[in-house]
């Protein structure tokens, strides 16, 4: 950029219309089936994975015992998913879990938080300290099919947001409670992540922080600033280029799905919400979708 030049305002997007109204008290973790043409979504708090076939407009509850804190897509069928320690199988028909792989055992008061497959097939999966957000006990593993997790990076605040470029260069995490996303450089043959740099920040002075994040085909970053009530476009300098506003203060995470990968579809929570927030914004803990102009990219399914 040249100095001196003032950036382009983002371009403000239209108001995502409701598509699952839903009161659910931490709606999270989207994630479009390319086999299905559905999209899952949790309420992780409340122990149930959501499938919602955009066709029919029917959202079917699968009701679990314990928390999902996050799921993907697996290529044979079914599901896996990350407990608050554990990797876990899950077909959707049978609604039991069965879990294979522990993490952090030592560390009592943390969880898994979020993940995403990388398009070797790989699930990479983060976790926090569940009981003081900002310290730096996270870490991220990334999980091999027919392997165990592998620690790759650790001294993580609230991991919460991943995605690759398109041409698989660069690794994007988001740590909600330093506020801000970094962006590493990806080794896709090896599996690695290497070179932190700061991609953006994410202000904390509103209370916003960033929560789940997906990357378009053209390579922009959409980050979910939740308790800031909006979606945000990042091309890959770091720029902002598009916002949207939601009817909901806290949006938790995005993905692109439907026809042709041209829907973006939000999640929202209502947690922490009293009785006057909610008067006033009812539509808290339900889905909603857009078409931003954009498309994004098929998410990958786990290999495994």
């Amino acid at each position: 950029m040249v100095v001196g030049m003032v950036s382009p305002k983002p371009l403000q997007l239209p108001t995502p219309d409701c598509v699952v109204r839903s009161e659910a008290t931490c709606g999270e973790s989207p994630m479009w089936s390319t086999l299905e043409a559905v999209l899952y979504w949790t309420d992780n708090v409340e122990h149930r994975i959501h499938r919602f076939d955009p066709r029919t407009g029917h959202d079917e509850e699968i009701r679990l015992d314990e928390d999902v804190m996050d799921l993907v897509v697996r290529r044979e069928g079914g599901l896996l998913v990350v407990t608050a320690k554990s990797f876990a199988w899950l077909e959707p028909g049978s609604g039991v879990l069965r879990p294979f792989a522990e993490v952090e055992q030592d560390r009592p008061d943390n969880r898994f938080n979020d993940g995403k497959v990388d398009r070797r097939g790989r699930y990479w999966a983060g976790s926090m300290d569940g009981e003081h957000w900002d310290r730096p006990t996270g870490a991220l593993y990334r999980l091999d099919p027919g392997g165990a997790p592998a620690l790759q990076l650790d001294g993580v605040v609230c991991a919460n947001g991943l995605g690759w470029s398109p041409d698989d260069r660069t690794f994007y995490l988001g740590e909600s409670f330093r506020h801000a996303i970094f962006a590493y450089d990806f080794d896709i043959d090896r599996g690695t992540v290497s070179n932190r740099r700061l991609f953006t920040e994410v202000g904390a002075p509103d209370g916003a922080f960033p929560d789940g994040l997906t990357v378009d085909a053209e390579g922009g970053v959409w980050s979910v600033h939740n308790a800031g009530g909006k979606v945000v476009r990042y091309d890959p300098e770091g720029a902002p280029t598009h916002v949207v506003d939601l009817p909901v203060p806290h949006p938790t995470s995005c993905i692109f799905g439907g026809e042709d990968l041209t829907t973006l579809y939000i999640t929202t929570a209502r947690q922490g919400m009293d009785d006057d927030d909610l008067a006033r914004y009812p539509l808290s803990g339900s889905v909603f979708a857009l078409d931003p102009g954009i498309p994004g990219m098929p998410e990958p399914l786990f290999a495994g």
